[in-house]
């Protein structure tokens, strides 16, 4: 019981700081997600567009053009983070499909993609499980289909912690290279002693980092 117990409390903590974005031109499917979302602890974002949902991931042309570092890691470093993405199928200018190829083709292609729709072709549902969607929900949804989505949960905070950890270890590299570079420049008639210095360096800041 105390075990089973833990394991709520863990999903409870998880989906917390789970962020979902999700893309609908429907107000009423957006309040219903809205609360939905509320009621499993999710953190969301909605847009009515799949061109809003591209700009909100850096992925417009325009954005493109006016940054050379809007990938999901520089997103990431500057405290935007999607854990997955709800999107409608059925929605004027770009189709959720469509949204779905442009996400699976860029730096968020490992966010799990849900499309929604409220029509159910088996041939629609087919296309969009093979080009990459995680699920296939009916309209209305409900508390159950949320459910469903529980291992996307996981799966996704497990690959957000291996991000952040990789950008952990990226930032203390080069806050070591900058300090050895530093060493170096004040220091250059030692330069046998560097390796000595650089060691005493890396502990330094390691032990600084556990801190």
């Amino acid at each position: 019981m105390e075990l089973v117990n833990s394991q709520k409390l863990k999903q409870h903590e998880q989906q917390q700081h789970f962020h979902v974005l999700v893309v609908d031109d429907s107000v009423i499917d957006r309040k219903l997600l809205e609360r939905l979302l509320r009621d499993s602890s999710c953190k969301a974002t909605f847009v009515d567009s799949g061109d809003k949902a591209l700009k909100f991931l850096g992925l417009l042309d325009d954005d493109l053009d006016n940054s050379s570092s809007t990938s999901s890691e520089s997103l990431q470093l500057n405290g935007i983070k999607v854990n997955m993405i709800m999107t409608d199928y059925c929605m004027p200018g770009m189709s959720g499909y469509d949204l779905l190829k442009r996400i699976k083709g860029s730096s968020w292609k490992d966010v799990p993609v849900v499309i929604m729709s409220s029509e159910n072709v088996p041939s629609r549902i087919s296309m969009c499980l093979e080009g990459g969607a995680e699920k296939f929900l009916l309209k209305p949804l409900q508390q159950s289909d949320l459910e469903k989505l529980q291992p996307c949960f996981l799966k996704s905070s497990d690959n957000s912690s291996e991000q952040d950890q990789s950008a952990e270890r990226s930032v203390a590299s080069h806050d070591n290279d900058n300090y050895i570079d530093t060493i170096k420049a004040l220091c250059p008639e030692h330069g046998f002693k560097l390796q000595f210095v650089s060691t005493i360096a890396t502990t330094i800041l390691r032990f600084w980092k556990s801190l």
